[in-house]
């Protein structure tokens, strides 16, 4: 099973702040670490081999999901570039962006704004990896997903940094998932709340003030 050894349980209780370096600006905001940054790019690392094996030898067209996405997806493009600099088999790679926005406070709305999306034409007869931040519903992806089905990609594949364990989930899943987490409110390493904590390098949990505090 895809998140058997990746899955983080409910019960987790994080890492303390004190024992990590957190932006001064932010320590009264967060309750704990949840995903050290190291850990973060120790999975990216082997879901980046994954994606190679799996999409090797054809050119790929990496789409990133804006905002939230673009640290995972820098990331991970690295470690496919090192990849294909130092094995036998090289995938061809090609980046693109869209943008997805759902959100409004801490709460995610049932209508999904596809920014970039009469550009998917483009990806006709491609293989296109998505690259996520996150998957909580997952009704923002199967959205997307539909459109890219109308524009004929050879090959669909998404991988999401993190995937929520949630009630609310329509029971998608991504092909390849980083970390499954509880249903807690998370920032950092480009997650945000009302644009806020993107330059956190950690993944912590969000507390109930901050909730208020940057509300818009």
């Amino acid at each position: 099973y895809a998140t058997r050894n990746t899955a983080i349980p409910d019960d987790e209780k994080g890492y303390k702040l004190d024992l990590f370096c957190v932006p001064k600006h932010y320590e009264e905001d967060l309750d704990q670490v949840i995903i050290p940054h190291g850990l973060i790019m120790d999975r990216t690392e082997r879901l980046a081999r994954d994606i190679v094996r799996d999409m090797g030898g054809h050119h790929i067209v990496a789409l990133c999901v804006l905002k939230g996405g673009y640290t995972f997806f820098a990331d991970l493009l690295d470690y496919i570039k090192a990849l294909n600099q130092n094995s036998d088999k090289s995938v061809p790679l090609t980046v693109d962006f869209i943008r997805l926005k759902s959100y409004c406070n801490d709460q995610s709305t049932n209508i999904v704004k596809v920014i970039g999306g009469d550009e998917l034409s483009t990806l006709t007869g491609k293989n296109v990896l998505i690259v996520e931040d996150i998957v909580e519903t997952g009704r923002t992806m199967e959205t997307l997903l539909s459109l890219l089905s109308e524009c004929n990609p050879k090959m669909v594949k998404v991988v999401s940094l993190l995937v929520k364990r949630t009630p609310r989930s329509s029971g998608y899943r991504p092909d390849y998932i980083g970390f499954e987490v509880p249903d807690l409110f998370l920032v950092g390493y480009a997650l945000d709340y009302n644009e806020y904590f993107r330059d956190l390098s950690h993944i912590c949990i969000l507390n109930e003030n901050a909730k208020e505090k940057y509300k818009v």
